[in-house]
């Protein structure tokens, strides 16, 4: 540890501090608090988005699961993306029309339900948990990395957590989400800026992409495995053909044909579900301002996940070859290979860059989970603060009250996240699987798939959906999604456990089935009409309503005076 990387931290925490101060809402007003006031551009809220999406599963992630996997990982890769595809065509534009605070929130005015909108509460606290949950473990492996000592007797890991967890909660409690918008934006460029440098450096050296993909495929893949407390390096047999080995530039190094499709599926479905990225159209001006950061998040995804995959890639190849001249790396690696895949962006950094290098990806990496942990608790205070405290609890509340309630929601939901992290040791997780936060990652994005889009997105675009036939469905999705869960952490990730660990292929269609099957036994908000053209109509066709609505109500009280 370098006292130079721990002071650029610390510099890098108090700017963001200051333009969260800057930048905070000036009146204890619900809608600044959560939403920015609606004024938010197309490129600073795409930006914003990027940063609140590009989490610890994007940025150390995707590469570590390259670097494990090979081929396979890049299925993460093409999931995360894609993933804003149907998120453009079916959900930004309509979904800020309608124009409410929350998916919660959207999902209640829709169908006219309070029942709907706590199920739905419910089914987004989930969601921010399991996502939250990875971000901590996350911090705690970069700092333990990249710092390696500990804080009041706690070991590396804890200590990231912790310190994680108390800044980003604070910077979120002071400045709402307009304060948290802009320290977001520059959150990802700065992110991006490490995986930027950290590629134009590797590539500098001579990396070649295409020639270390032959090179590394033209032997057997093989892992760090901890047998009896002791490591030791172990080939992968193919999921394809259990009885030949994997190799890196082809399929089958973690997925077979089944859990490659379920995966994709998980991803591009789980994305229109997640609530931090849904609440963040709430903040644009318009809709086609909201389709218009779509489409820039796209431009940016494709960039900074090609960099990943380029870099998970580059540190299988060149880290075996530093082992002889980098001394350090012998704690790190068995014969050569991480034990950590996690580590193999910031090892990177250390080989091209020194102490220097490293602390410059390590602060991206924690930059990117700080940025997610701050989209999450915001999303978490908006479902608890809005939905919950100002519709049931307090409904009399003034809005000074209410925003306090959205701050008392981020510490508690911040302090339960940060103790299941402290909980977990993703050293004895590393063996089930090649990336444990990209795959904690993956559960959120299947709860959501299953529980929430299919419902949420079909009450865009479905008339008929009701309000019993979309708790009806949140409800199946996420039982099916968690009892699928819990069998395949008892079976592994082999057979059917792929399937079972990544259960959105089957449990997001038997919600829609159990959606449109109540919903046509039940009715239907009474003023479906209304809703629907604030969902759909142009601005012209609403204008229109409105002067006829104006021209009917001058007419009849005109009749009335004769």
């Amino acid at each position: 540890m370098s006292t130079a990387t721990v002071v650029a931290l610390a510099v890098l925490l108090l700017g963001l501090a200051g333009l969260a101060l800057v930048t905070r809402p000036r009146g204890a007003s619900t809608l600044e608090f959560y939403l920015a006031g609606r004024q938010v551009g197309v490129v600073t809220n795409a930006c914003a988005i990027c940063g609140d999406y590009f989490s610890a599963a994007s940025f150390l992630g995707v590469a570590a699961a390259v670097y494990a996997s090979g081929l396979d990982g890049i299925w993460y890769a093409t999931g995360f993306a894609a993933g804003f595809v149907p998120v453009l065509l079916f959900v930004a534009a309509p979904l800020r029309r309608f124009g409410e605070f929350s998916i919660p929130d959207f999902l209640g005015r829709r169908l006219d339900s309070d029942r709907v909108r706590l199920i739905s509460v419910t089914v987004v606290q989930l969601i921010i948990l399991s996502y939250l949950v990875p971000q901590a473990v996350g911090s705690g492996i970069t700092w333990e990395l990249l710092v390696g000592q500990g804080i009041a007797g706690l070991t590396p890991y804890a200590t990231g957590v912790v310190v994680s967890t108390v800044a980003i909660t604070a910077l979120v409690v002071l400045g709402g989400m307009r304060g948290t918008t802009w320290t977001q934006a520059v959150q990802f460029l700065l992110l991006l800026s490490a995986f930027v440098w950290l590629a134009v450096v590797v590539l500098a050296s001579g990396f070649s992409y295409p020639d270390a993909v032959a090179d590394l495929t033209a032997e057997p893949l093989a892992n760090p495995t901890q047998v009896d407390g002791e490591w030791r390096l172990e080939a992968d047999a193919s999921r394809l053909d259990p009885d030949h080995s994997s190799y890196f530039g082809q399929p089958g190094g973690r997925y077979g044909p089944l859990g490659q499709l379920t995966l994709i599926v998980t991803l591009v479905m789980g994305t229109a579900g997640l609530p931090h990225i849904m609440n963040r159209y709430f903040t644009s001006p318009t809709g086609t301002a909201a389709r218009m950061t779509t489409v820039w998040v796209l431009g940016f995804a494709g960039v900074f996940y090609a960099l990943a995959v380029l870099l998970g890639t580059a540190a299988r190849s060149l880290i075996s070859k530093a082992v002889p001249e980098q001394p350090w790396l012998a704690e790190l690696t068995v014969d050569g290979v991480l034990r950590v895949p996690e580590h193999a962006p910031l090892v990177l950094g250390r080989i091209f860059g020194g102490e220097a290098g490293l602390g410059f990806v390590a602060i991206g990496a924690l930059i990117a989970v700080l940025s997610t942990i701050a989209g999450l608790l915001l999303a978490s205070a908006a479902s608890w603060g809005h939905d919950v405290y100002e519709r049931h609890i307090n409904p009399r509340a003034t809005q000074q009250q209410a925003v306090r309630a959205g701050r008392v929601a981020v510490v508690v939901v911040a302090v339960l996240s940060a103790g299941f992290a402290l909980g977990l040791r993703p050293d004895s997780l590393t063996a089930l699987f090649p990336s444990i936060v990209a795959t904690m990652v993956t559960w959120a994005f299947a709860l959501a798939g299953s529980a929430l889009a299919p419902v949420f997105i079909l009450a865009i675009w479905w008339r008929g959906i009701t309000a019993h036939g979309a708790g009806a469905g949140m409800i199946t999705g996420a039982v099916t999604a968690i009892g699928m869960f819990a069998a395949g952490t008892t079976i592994g990730d082999r057979g059917a456990g792929e399937l079972l660990l990544t259960p959105t292929i089957i449990a997001a269609p038997l919600a829609v089935a159990v959606t449109v099957v109540v919903s046509l036994r039940t009715r239907p908000p009474a003023d479906l009409d209304r809703l629907w053209l604030k969902l759909h109509g142009t601005a012209a066709d609403r204008r229109a309503v409105r002067l006829a609505r104006l021209t009917i109500a001058g007419v009849a009280e005109k009749g009335g005076k004769r």
